[in-house]
C-alpha cells in the first residue's frame, strides 16, 4: 500500500478519541485507571464506552500506561484513526519524540514498566494514532469524568 493509499484509507475511516487517566494513591500504592472511548460513527452516530479498575499495588505510570493500552486493546478492528487524549507525558514523550522505538531497539534496556511497554507496542502497531497532550485538571470535562474514573477505582482496587 502506498503512502496515498494510507492517507485515503484514514480519511474515510471513523475516527475514535480515547481520554485515559490513571492514578495511585502512594507510588506505589492502590491505584487505578479511567478510560472514555467515543467512536464518531456514519450519520453522526456514535459509541460510547466507559471502563475502570483498580489495583491493590501499582504506580502512577503503570495506570496512566495500562490506561492507553486497554483503551486501544477495546478497539476491534485495526489500522483506525483514533486521537488518544492523556495528560501524561510519561506516554506522550516516548511517542511524539520517538524515544520508543530507541527503547525498543534496545530491548528497554534499563527501563521500568517493560512489560507495558512491549504490551502497548503491538496494539499502537495496529492503529494509525495521534497522541494529544491535555493539562491535568485543565477542566475539560471528559479528562475530568476520567480522573474521577480513575479515583474511584483506587477505592474499589481488585
Amino acid at each position: 500500500m502506498t503512502n496515498i493509499d494510507t492517507i485515503k484509507n484514514i480519511a474515510k475511516g471513523k475516527k475514535i478519541h480515547i481520554y485515559t487517566d490513571g492514578s495511585s494513591k502512594g507510588n506505589p500504592g492502590p491505584g487505578g485507571y479511567g478510560i472514555f472511548i467515543e467512536e464518531f460513527l456514519e450519520n453522526k452516530n456514535y459509541k460510547r464506552q466507559i471502563i475502570s479498575e483498580g489495583y491493590r499495588y501499582t504506580t502512577n505510570n503503570r495506570m496512566e500506561l495500562l490506561s492507553v493500552i486497554v483503551g486501544l486493546e477495546k478497539i476491534p478492528q485495526n489500522r483506525q484513526n483514533i486521537t488518544v487524549f492523556t495528560d501524561s507525558k510519561y506516554i506522550i514523550n516516548p511517542i511524539n519524540k520517538n524515544w520508543i522505538y530507541t527503547w525498543e531497539q534496545n530491548n528497554f534496556k534499563n527501563k521500568k514498566n517493560i512489560d507495558l511497554w512491549i504490551r502497548f507496542l503491538k496494539v499502537f502497531k495496529k492503529h494509525f494514532i495521534f497522541f494529544q497532550w491535555m493539562k491535568s485538571h485543565g477542566y475539560h470535562y471528559i479528562n475530568d469524568y476520567c480522573d474521577r474514573l480513575a479515583e474511584m477505582a483506587v477505592k474499589k482496587k481488585n
